[in-house]
């Protein structure tokens, strides 16, 4: 049998079976992806059914439905550690087996401490496959990067879709919410197989080709104008962000009376909200950050607005809560973790986007706790009319702090 080489791309493989496999093995990870969407969806669904057996304050119920971030924030590093000794392939499967087992192990908590460990714990899981993940996507796209991770956020976009959705129905079938997580664990464990028997260390470890082209500009340190305030824009946008994925379902259930199937299906239609992020994402590199940043919180703090203090039927809530999944997800998380990188030196691009996932994700593991007792003090409108409407119009104006000019860029290489 002849050499097989590693081939940068799918359209680079030259054998039509290392290619059927090669695409095989891709649709897998992105599935992959879409259960790790699920799995982090699921919780905020189940807390209200979790809180009337525990006896869960909404703080208390706001912390664990967020404090998987803090399990976010904490991995970066050591999953950068494990992928220079290990395969990546082995510390995706490592991960999702870390978050289902962890999924799984809830449903027998014996009070808030154990639970909120173990929610921690999915979180950790979460963030070794997605970092794993990035790399993998961005090395074998190499031509194409945007695109590459792009489909990593359309299966984001899938399984937040999803796993409301599924989720409720389980519910509602079973009457109980350990069905769910359960069933939810199970379905990780399987893709973890899936992913051994499918995906080759040829297309997890592929390095990719480099790009025709060079970095200019851009930092020379992160302690730069635009790096502060992109830190204080992802501070404030992981507050926002998790405050709504983490307690909003809580808000319809507890405060609109929606029944567990119309709050999953809401919930899905936010996700669906992600499916613009190329458009988006491309919108980020033609115009201004400083005017994309700035209209898309502005935008969000008006969505919110609507959210929680206009209509409360459901045709209004999924809208609004669909141009929110399209703002919050689908344009400010993108162009966030882009500007970071774009805002130093080639050299720094590594540790650019660490400092985005441990802003963003360091200030989501509060952000359900802060909402719940904003919440608990003063009712869910000024709850969302603070940590929404409020700090994304603040957000709209630290944007225009931001200085394009001092940004790195691509240009061609001569010759």
């Amino acid at each position: 049998m002849g050499e097989t080489t590693t081939p940068p791309s799918i359209e680079a493989a030259s054998p039509t079976t290392d290619s059927a496999i090669a695409i095989a093995a891709i649709a897998v990870l992105i599935a992959s992806y879409a259960v790790n969407a699920m799995d982090r969806t699921l919780f905020p669904l189940m807390l209200t059914d979790v809180r009337r057996e525990y006896g869960f304050s909404l703080p208390q119920g706001g912390l664990l439905s967020t404090i998987f971030t803090l399990g976010m924030t904490l991995a970066g590093i050591p999953t950068g550690y494990l992928m220079s000794r290990y395969q990546r392939k082995t510390v995706i499967q490592v991960g999702i087996f870390i978050y289902s087992v962890a999924t799984v192990i809830t449903v027998i908590a014996a009070g808030f401490a154990d639970m909120l460990f173990y929610r921690a714990i999915t979180g950790i899981g979460e963030a070794m496959q997605l970092t794993a993940l990035l790399a993998v996507f961005s090395s074998y796209f190499s031509r194409h990067r945007a695109a590459g991770v792009g489909l990593l956020n359309y299966a984001y976009a899938g399984g937040a879709a999803i796993g409301p959705w599924l989720g409720a129905r389980l519910l509602v079938d079973y009457g109980s919410w350990r069905a769910p997580m359960i069933i939810y664990g199970v379905i990780g464990l399987a893709m973890m197989i899936l992913i051994a028997a499918v995906v080759r260390p040829a297309l997890s470890e592929s390095k990719g080709w480099d790009d025709a082209g060079v970095t200019t500009g851009g930092a020379a340190s992160l302690n730069n104008l635009n790096t502060i305030v992109l830190a204080a824009l992802s501070v404030l946008f992981g507050l926002a962000l998790y405050g709504y994925l983490g307690m909003y379902p809580t808000f319809l259930r507890e405060a609109l009376h929606y029944p567990p199937p119309d709050a999953g299906k809401v919930m899905s239609i936010y996700g669906l909200g992600v499916l613009v992020s190329l458009f988006t994402g491309w919108l980020g590199d033609q115009f201004s950050p400083r005017l994309v940043l700035g209209l898309s919180f502005l935008l969000a703090s008006a969505v919110a607005a609507l959210l929680f203090n206009g209509p409360a039927d459901f045709a209004t809530q999924a809208a609004l809560s669909f141009v929110l999944g399209a703002t919050f997800s689908g344009t400010i998380f993108v162009n966030l973790a882009a500007c970071h990188v774009k805002a130093v030196a080639g050299n720094l691009a590594g540790r650019a986007s660490g400092l985005f996932v441990t802003c963003v994700y360091g200030s989501a593991t509060v952000a359900g706790y802060v909402i719940g007792w904003i919440a608990g003090l003063a009712g869910w409108t000024i709850a969302g009319n603070i940590q929404l409407v409020a700090l994304c119009l603040i957000g709209a104006a630290v944007a225009l702090l931001l200085r394009p000019e001092q940004m790195s860029r691509r240009v061609k290489q001569a010759g």
